[in-house]
């Protein structure tokens, strides 16, 4: 029985593993951008695009009976005899939340696909963690989810790790069931980035439109390995039994290049049509091969994705 997909490299084992010093010395300097505007309940270090009082000038406007006279520009009223209010841009803390898929058919793929997805949770969570920001972790398989909500600080670098180490891959995805829970666990608004492979032909569309619909601002990061994005350059010939790994169902193929032409237009079809799902629920979306480079891809993919800054 061919072994094609099959993971064959070291599987992380200590946090160091997860998230090196090189890596970390390069996310220092990155922070989570929310694309909307967002009431938080407590300030913090972030600068949001709310308008409120602050320190830091944003624009004028024309004022209107009520208003507060403190906040009007003497300044322009002597040039232009008019009154114009100052706003500002008001300091609010953002809550970033992570969510894992932990199903089946994540442990698949060189470089393996859950190892990926750690890695960029772990690098996500560090970033947050960093800029004095909340976070929130998922995991998610079968609709259920595991959570270590509500963290704040640096020092709470090394427990995420640990965590993402604890967690193992199994069953279904489970995503429509899950994000019920995920949409009713979120501490405020804020970011939610979604770290899967979308294989789950039916819930998807009902589980982002359960995030998006509680107040989460989603961000999609679909993960596929080399083998599932270029078969037969990874050495898929042959006669073949391949096995779903999450139902368990079977089909001999024999792999001829028309047969993986055709898997690949419909892989491209699939993918495209997750992308449209993100983009009418106002969803960011990105599909990544789980062999980028993790610092390439926040440094500068993310970055140009509006997603981090």
């Amino acid at each position: 029985m061919s072994s094609f997909g099959t993971t064959n490299h070291p599987r992380p084992e200590k946090v160091d593993e997860l998230l090196g010093s090189s890596l970390m010395s390069s996310l220092d300097r990155l922070d989570v951008v929310a694309r909307k505007i967002f009431s938080g309940k407590i300030q913090g270090e972030r600068r949001s695009k709310r308008r409120g009082i602050s320190v830091e000038f944003a624009d004028y406007r024309q004022y209107t009976a009520g208003d507060d006279i403190r906040f009007i520009d003497w300044n322009v009223y002597a040039r232009l005899d008019k009154l114009f209010m100052k706003i500002f841009l008001e300091e609010e803390e953002l809550n970033l939340g992570v969510a894992i898929d932990s199903s089946l058919s994540m442990e698949y793929g060189n470089p393996n696909k859950f190892d990926f997805a750690r890695r960029l949770a772990m690098s996500l969570g560090y970033i947050a963690l960093s800029s004095h920001n909340r976070l929130s972790m998922f995991s998610f398989n079968d609709g259920n989810v595991l959570r270590m909500p509500g963290l704040r600080g640096r020092k709470r670098t090394r427990d995420v790790g640990e965590w993402l180490l604890n967690l193992e891959p199994s069953g279904t995805t489970g995503l429509s069931e899950a994000s019920k829970v995920i949409s009713t666990s979120r501490q405020g608004r804020g970011v939610l980035v979604l770290i899967s492979d979308c294989l789950e032909p039916d819930g998807l569309k009902k589980g982002l439109q359960y995030l998006v619909g509680s107040g989460w601002d989603v961000f999609v990061i679909q993960v596929l390995s080399p083998e599932e994005l270029h078969p037969l350059e990874y050495g898929m010939e042959g006669d073949l039994k391949l096995v779903n790994a999450e139902s368990g169902e079977a089909c001999e193929v024999t792999v001829t290049t028309p047969l993986v032409e055709l898997y690949q237009s419909n892989l491209a079809t699939f993918c495209d049509d997750i992308r449209l799902q993100c983009t009418r629920i106002g969803a960011g979306n990105v599909r990544v091969s789980s062999d980028i480079d993790i610092e390439q891809l926040l440094v500068e993919y993310l970055r140009n994705r509006g997603l981090l800054r």
